[in-house]
């Protein structure tokens, strides 16, 4: 719970369909990278999953797998008679992995043990080569959920990001530690409501 406002926002918390590094198991950070044909078919069915849920307005990351997600979740949306569109956040973007960008997962843990350990025990201050820090993000996080849900007309807001800053994002509306980096470092269109005072 980020603990700074008064009002409860309700968000559906989307991670986009998966991207060809995703399936690898290679990190992406913030490189924009289009979804993949697995990552397609897991978008229909979130979509399908969500059909029936109210949203009121679609928020992404700006990169392409974010903004396909979103653009597939708004088509037959209607509020008030109007369209939902998708409104893409700057903010948002991913974690900026650096050097690390193309990465497989599996190359930390095998090269980097101390490194691996790291991220999966006190991720924050983990900074990948030319990169930036979770903390960095997560800062950058907490003024970006601000900014949307005061902007919020009290509805369901859809808030589509990448992991592993979904999970950045889960972590600060829950009031809950970060978990395991390397476990939150790839898409597979998974969602969640939350409702969180902000």
């Amino acid at each position: 719970m980020i603990g700074f406002g008064s009002h409860m926002s309700r968000l559906v918390l989307v991670r986009p369909g998966a991207t060809d590094f995703d399936d690898q198991g290679r990190m992406k950070g913030c490189l924009n990278m289009p979804l993949s044909e697995c990552g397609r078919e897991q978008v229909e069915r979130i979509a399908a999953e969500l059909a029936d849920l109210e949203i009121d307005e679609i928020v992404s990351a700006p990169c392409e797998s974010a903004i396909e997600t979103a653009t597939r979740l708004s088509k037959g949306r209607l509020v008030m008679g109007r369209s939902v569109k998708v409104r893409i956040v700057e903010c948002f973007r991913n974690v900026d992995h650096g050097l690390w960008h193309g990465k497989l997962i599996e190359e930390v843990r095998r090269t980097q043990p101390k490194v691996y350990k790291q991220g999966q025990e006190s991720p924050l201050n983990l900074c990948p080569p030319g990169g930036e820090t979770i903390q960095q993000a997560k800062d950058r996080v907490v003024k970006a959920i601000k900014k949307v849900t005061k902007r919020s007309s009290g509805g369901t807001i859809a808030l589509v990001i990448p992991d592993p800053l979904a999970s950045i994002v889960h972590s600060v509306l829950e009031g809950e530690d970060i978990r395991d980096l390397w476990k939150s470092e790839t898409d597979a269109a998974q969602w969640e409501l939350i409702e969180a005072a902000v």
